[in-house]
């Protein structure tokens, strides 16, 4: 049965001989959204707080969208759940297999061919060596890449690349799933294609975690919402009354 348990989780990224970088500050806030602090003892050293005492829980079942304004927090949060970021305090508890889709490149070698990092993400995923073979047929239809696969991926496209993780990536069927609307595939034609794909990918996920500003994205895949603002969260419920009160609050029409 797949879980995720946050308790009291803070993320902070500190920033060294910041006191002079009144520009860097400015796009820290923009980028981030995160608070920014003094560091006790040092007047050099000023810390985003990108998460700040965020406790959630979500069951099988729970398919649940993050939104906010940019640099809310999302991002960090989704990366908090794949590992990528470790907590600066608090604590993260996860029971299941959770695979990110929001950076499905990942794990990939410029130099190696299509078909050897087929193999170096699927590891990257947590396959092994004969899982990963039992899925190279269908990964290689559906990249529609034939030849180019033979070739090191540094001399493909970057729709082609995306082509080759998104096929890989979406080669396992997760306990739990996580998501960023900024994905993409290629040309219209693929992305219909890989569309048809992760709508049967979410399906089967347990649990699926969600960060987008799109409201029919959301509204179409998320039983459950977290509106996040400045790496905190500010409230949690049914998609619908969510969404209302984030319109209302920024006023959207």
């Amino acid at each position: 049965m797949a879980s995720i348990r946050l308790n009291k989780v803070a993320v902070s990224f500190p920033i060294y001989d910041a006191s002079s970088r009144s520009l860097k500050k400015r796009l820290i806030r923009t980028g981030t959204g995160g608070r920014i602090q003094s560091q006790p003892g040092s007047g050099k050293v000023s810390v985003v707080k990108a998460l700040d005492d965020v406790s959630l829980s979500f069951q099988d079942g729970d398919y649940v969208g993050l939104i906010g304004h940019n640099g809310s927090g999302k991002t960090t949060l989704l990366r908090v759940l794949a590992g990528i970021y470790e907590p600066s305090a608090g604590t993260v508890e996860i029971q299941g297999h959770a695979v990110p889709l929001f950076d499905v490149a990942l794990g990939m070698d410029q130099e190696s061919t299509g078909y050897e990092n087929i193999v170096m993400r699927g590891l990257f995923l947590g396959l092994t060596h004969q899982q990963i073979k039992q899925r190279v047929d269908d990964i290689v239809e559906f990249t529609e890449l034939g030849d180019f696969l033979n070739l090191p991926i540094r001399t493909y496209s970057a729709g082609m690349r995306m082509r080759l993780a998104f096929a890989v990536s979406t080669s396992i069927v997760p306990d739990i799933l996580l998501l960023d609307e900024g994905i993409g595939a290629g040309d219209a034609a693929f992305l219909e294609k890989a569309n048809k794909r992760l709508d049967a990918f979410t399906g089967k996920a347990a649990i699926i975690v969600l960060a987008s500003h799109s409201e029919p994205l959301v509204r179409k895949i998320c039983r459950t919402c977290v509106l996040m603002e400045h790496g905190k969260v500010l409230r949690v419920g049914e998609t619908d009354a969510i969404l209302e009160y984030y319109k209302d609050r920024s006023g959207a029409p």
